[in-house]
């Protein structure tokens, strides 16, 4: 496969990660929420990557605050969701549940996954078993309810839930620790959740990035994936944002 995932450590108070999707036969890159257009910029200068495209997964400003000065010299095709455009007017390409697109030879897929804004979307790629979560599925964790309710979060984290246990997932912010300290909290028993744990406390403790996670890894630690119904879903993102 000729495809490569980079990612670009922001360093901003809500450790944002911009991804970086590669395919190195051509030297192109699509750059996934880009916080920071000067970061990109300067990364793809250093790799000599040109950027064909750009994804985004939501409206909020950590997300696409970099886009119009990447677009100001240079034609780029920006793909985000068809319910958002009011909010994100540069999106040439909006996108639905189950459209697909292709970057070079890549098929993307479309899953729509409202709960932390009403019209977030989520980018699969099977052939390189890759998910673009943006804010919806974290490492043990998942978003915020900004704007949508528990029921539609509980069935997206669903959607993602069944995809291929190997599928690597690429959410957007560093949260892991936190969110392995409160899961300890609901599930104190959990031995793979332990182990999670040190793990990630390790990284951390030398600045080590602890991305991506997988489906499979996420089925046995994350809380939120854990939940049987939309009340039990609920009553633990309650205590989440209360932790």
């Amino acid at each position: 496969m000729h495809y490569k995932i980079h990612a670009i450590d922001v360093k901003n108070a809500l450790k944002n990660y911009i991804w970086l999707l590669e395919d190195t036969s051509t030297k192109e890159v699509v750059v996934v929420d880009p916080t920071e257009a000067s970061l990109v910029s300067h990364f793809c200068e250093q790799q000599q990557l040109q950027i064909k495209q750009i994804w985004l997964t939501h409206w909020h400003r950590d997300h696409t605050e970099g886009v119009q000065a990447l677009l100001a010299d240079q034609n780029i095709a920006v793909y985000g969701p068809r319910e958002e455009l009011s909010k994100i007017s540069f999106v040439s390409n909006p996108l639905q549940n189950d459209d697909h697109f292709y970057f070079n030879n890549l098929k993307v897929e479309i899953i729509a996954t409202p709960g932390h804004t009403l019209g977030h979307i989520v980018y699969f790629i099977e052939e390189i078993d890759s998910l673009f979560s943006g804010d919806t599925l974290f490492a043990m964790g998942c978003g915020r309810l900004f704007e949508g309710t528990a029921e539609q979060m509980y069935h997206s984290l669903n959607r993602l839930a069944a995809l291929p246990i190997q599928t690597k997932v690429y959410c957007t912010h560093e949260y892991t620790l936190a969110n392995a300290e409160f899961a300890l909290t609901v599930e104190p028993h959990n031995v793979a959740l332990q182990d999670r744990y040190k793990e990630v406390k390790m990284l951390r403790e030398t600045e080590k990035m602890t991305l991506p996670s997988n489906i499979e890894l996420e089925l046995a630690t994350n809380p939120f994936l854990r939940t049987e119904s939309v009340e039990e879903f609920a009553h633990i993102r309650g205590l989440k944002d209360q932790f």
